[in-house]
């Protein structure tokens, strides 16, 4: 049996034969994303890479949300410790949130998010970037970043637009409006709503379907849908967006917003 990535700061994994199941685990932040959890989530799925094992990662939130967003308010010591001192580290930093989408994205094994409560800007982009989606009725997904005075970054919007198509990614993106379950699943963004006490067991429908695949074919098919999907979407351009992201930081309408002074 394969080791379990880790151990991390930011996230819980635990083995149920072939099945991996990783949780965003800030529940006292709602799992809101910061530079610390991004760079596990993103060594996390690239271990996979390494373990043949398994066959498919589940992604879901500890508490009361799958993952609030980036967070605003002051990281964790472990968080703010991370100081970078020269502009190459600052890019990387800049750059973690799409390197730990594309990781989601490049799992070898399917990859399945389990969302309940809230699913805002990052947190909508690690759904995005999972192969299936499913949410319970109580979930509410949402694009905040126009609204803050910043760009979406990592690859979010070829990813929606894949997803939604370009009318509802314009809704989404620039009107920034919440979609309650029910909307995204009729939008393309779920592949299944549910009621809340039936999520899990709807996430285990999934779950029995794909196992019962032939792997080797199911492994193939998902390398090819990746492959073509990307054709003029996400090519090398959408590194870009880290420093899209870092530009759009320094206006003064994006700090005020963020501290609420709006």
């Amino acid at each position: 049996m394969a080791a379990l990535p880790g151990p991390f700061k930011t996230l819980e994994v635990e083995r149920e034969g072939p099945v991996l199941r990783v949780w965003l685990n800030r529940p006292e932040r709602r799992n809101a994303v910061a530079n610390t959890m991004l760079e596990e989530v993103g060594d996390c799925f690239r271990a996979v890479e390494r373990d043949f094992e398994t066959r498919i990662v589940v992604l879901g939130g500890r508490g009361l949300s799958f993952c609030a967003g980036m967070d605003r308010k002051p990281a964790a010591d472990y968080d703010a410790a991370r100081q970078p001192e020269t502009p190459r580290a600052r890019r990387f930093e800049a750059h973690l949130g799409r390197r730990a989408a594309r990781a989601i994205e490049d799992c070898e094994a399917l990859t399945i998010a389990r969302v309940h409560g809230h699913a805002i800007g990052g947190g909508f982009v690690f759904a995005l970037a999972c192969d299936f989606r499913v949410a319970s009725d109580d979930a509410r997904f949402s694009l905040p970043e126009v609204d803050l005075g910043v760009p979406l970054s990592w690859a979010g919007v070829p990813r929606l637009i894949q997803e939604v198509g370009m009318p509802r990614a314009r809704e989404l993106l620039l009107r920034c409006r919440e979609i309650d379950a029910s909307t995204a699943e009729q939008w393309g963004v779920l592949h299944s709503a549910v009621p809340a006490a039936g999520l899990d067991a709807e996430v285990g429908r999934f779950i029995e379907d794909l196992l019962a695949k032939p792997e080797t074919a199911v492994h193939m098919t998902k390398t090819q849908l990746r492959g073509y999907a990307r054709l003029g979407t996400l090519g090398d351009a959408t590194e870009a967006d880290g420093d899209l992201i870092s530009e759009a930081a320094r206006d003064p309408a994006f700090s005020a917003r963020m501290r609420g002074e709006f």
